[in-house]
């Protein structure tokens, strides 16, 4: 494994401060407001707003999960787990994005009782409330989206973008009931904005999923960063080449590289971490030697082997 440099390190260490301050202040201002509205539904007898409240604490639950997740990523190796904990973010997004898909069914289920049966809200209450939630969750979506972009931020963004819509929902859904009093325009807008954050959390989990069954990261072509180790000189070719994702912007390779002169292996590996680094932004490289005499020899004994067994 190639040593990093203490200045990447340390940027790695600012950056993962800046989450840790933005999921902290995203949930307490969530836990807060959470309890507003919970007491202004009470107040104003809204099932909408309620909702909404029990979809908050849902996001609360989240972003903990989410600050967590953040904390625990950045431990050090240990002899049990070699490579540290970084999959944690994986696994805390896959929960959020789960939990938000059962938010999305949660929400489609009480919209089409409300469809059925609708009751009267008090619009007035739910218009402020709405309001300020709309302000509350704006801000929270700013902390966030400025912060770093891995899977666990992107998994607690998706829970803000669902109250940030629900708050819109809500404040429009309350003026027009008390413009017109048509009740129906609260469960209406739900299943669109349910829609939209549905299509958002499948894409969601299928890119995690994708990182925790180790798959090549999407930006990346396995044979072209092949073609590109094999093509610097005196490689003569590499082959058992792995490329998988430890977590967001921790990408791993290991392979093993035919040689044509072992003495030069070391200013070859350098040149190896170097284009794998500017070309493909990979640091996480092992990589194994072979001469390329001994790697002939194999293929020889090999190529006797399947003949031998076709003739049998």
């Amino acid at each position: 494994m190639p040593a990093h440099s203490h200045h990447h390190h340390a940027h790695t260490a600012d950056r993962s401060a800046t989450v840790d301050r933005s999921l902290l202040w995203a949930f307490l201002l969530t836990l807060s407001f959470a309890l507003i509205e919970a007491v202004g539904g009470w107040l104003a007898d809204s099932l909408a707003l309620l909702g909404d409240a029990g979809h908050m604490f849902s996001d609360m639950t989240a972003l903990g999960l989410a600050a967590l997740a953040a904390w625990v990523a950045r431990q050090p190796p240990s002899p049990r787990h070699s490579y540290g904990l970084a999959r944690a973010e994986a696994v805390a997004a896959l929960f959020n994005g789960s939990l938000m898909v059962a938010v999305v069914i949660g929400i489609s289920w009480h919209a089409v009782q409300r469809l059925q049966a609708p009751s009267p809200v008090d619009s007035g209450i739910v218009i402020v409330i709405a309001a300020a939630g709309l302000a509350i969750n704006l801000i929270v979506f700013r902390l966030l989206h400025a912060s770093e972009k891995s899977l666990n931020v992107r998994a607690a963004l998706l829970h803000v973008l669902g109250d940030l819509l629900g708050s819109a929902a809500a404040l429009a859904s309350g003026i027009v009931i008390y413009f017109t009093g048509w009740n129906a325009i609260d469960p209406i807008l739900s299943f669109l904005i349910c829609a939209l954050i549905l299509m958002s959390s499948l894409r969601l989990l299928r890119e995690v999923l994708h990182v925790i069954m180790e798959g090549v990261p999407h930006y990346l072509d396995l044979r072209q960063v092949g073609a590109a180790m094999a093509g610097l000189p005196g490689v003569k070719e590499v082959h058992d080449l792995h490329i998988w994702t430890l977590a967001s912007g921790r990408v791993a390779l290991s392979a093993h590289v035919v040689i044509h002169d072992m003495s030069q292996w070391d200013n070859q590996l350098a040149e190896l971490q170097h284009l794998l680094h500017e070309r493909f932004d990979i640091e996480l490289v092992t990589l194994q030697p072979e001469p390329a005499m001994r790697t002939t020899r194999l293929h020889r004994m090999d190529a006797r082997s399947k003949r031998a067994n076709q003739s049998g």
